[in-house]
């Protein structure tokens, strides 16, 4: 399944995306719950009800009416694992980058999400303006010393994202945190895809263009550390909760990596595409002050 939130003639809820269509299910959410995919996530009778569900134009919207947002707004994390493509590791070696012996990862911090097709914003603080495109994972079970050939029952789903990097605000830190939560410096979606619809999440084509001109393509199979080897190793020192979202690393062709380094300004068109999951496309604009 498709699970979308969106909003439609200002509104906003969460809905099931069949064809060009998407369904509403806010019925299905808990009184109360905020309108999230994650409310939605955590309630697996919810999820066999909205499975049996058909588009008709009585039930439904076309998904051309409606505005698609951030699946997941407010996850209790967000966590990115850095350098974890086999080709990004070469493209760091030729920059004299030292490659880490181990998974480092880091928060972005919530309020850096942002929808799909959103704008993102190039900070006035900001003079290196990159992107990053990444397969993202939204947690279903959670658990603490998750089992690697056990965790990918812990995935509910997976979504497409781009980990927007102030590259001198990442140098900044040895965390990289600040560098990487500037507000709208996460755009997700454009919905998440059930686990059950992807076969096999190490064999996805992950690619990103810039104007239309590509910088990223590769593919999940070069991941030095796996999803279900990232699930184990975080769960070692965390819980990991049912919503939690995780981003898993980005592939070679980063602005940073060209010779010369070429960054994000304003007007430029950003689009990731992973196979399966669809694409998202933000356009950068100066930030309002």
């Amino acid at each position: 399944m498709k699970l979308a939130r969106y909003t439609h003639h200002g509104k906003t809820s969460v809905g099931l995306v069949q064809g060009n269509r998407v369904i509403n299910l806010d019925h299905l959410l808990p009184t109360s719950a905020p309108v999230d995919v994650a409310a939605l996530l955590a309630r697996t009778d919810a999820l066999a009800d909205a499975r049996t569900l058909q588009a008709t134009a009585e039930n439904s919207v076309a998904l051309e009416h409606v505005r698609l947002q951030a699946p997941i707004l407010r996850p209790g994390k967000f966590m990115a694992l850095g350098m974890n493509y086999k080709d990004h590791e070469a493209e760091a070696r030729r920059l004299n980058v030292p490659i880490p012996a181990s998974q480092v990862w880091f928060s972005k911090q919530i309020t850096c999400i942002t929808g799909p097709y959103d704008d993102v914003h190039h900070p006035a603080v900001c003079e290196r303006l990159d992107y990053e495109a990444e397969l993202g994972v939204v947690i279903g079970k959670g658990g603490r010393r998750i089992d690697a050939r056990d965790a990918l029952q812990h995935v509910a789903g997976y979504f497409v994202a781009n980990d927007v990097s102030a590259r001198d605000w990442q140098a900044k830190s040895p965390t990289w945190t600040l560098g990487k939560s500037f507000d709208t410096h996460g755009p997700i979606g454009p919905w998440i895809t059930t686990a059950d619809e992807i076969a096999d999440p190490q064999q996805l084509t992950v690619s990103l263009s810039v104007n239309g001109e590509q910088r990223q393509k590769s593919s999940t199979a070069l991941m030095t550390y796996s999803i279900a080897q990232q699930i184990a190793y975080l769960s070692e020192v965390m819980t990991l909760e049912p919503g939690d979202i995780l981003i898993t690393g980005t592939p070679a062709g980063v602005g940073i990596g060209m010779q010369p380094p070429v960054f994000l300004k304003a007007g430029d068109v950003v689009r990731v595409e992973i196979s399966g999951l669809g694409y998202i496309e933000n356009t950068i604009v100066d930030e309002p002050r």
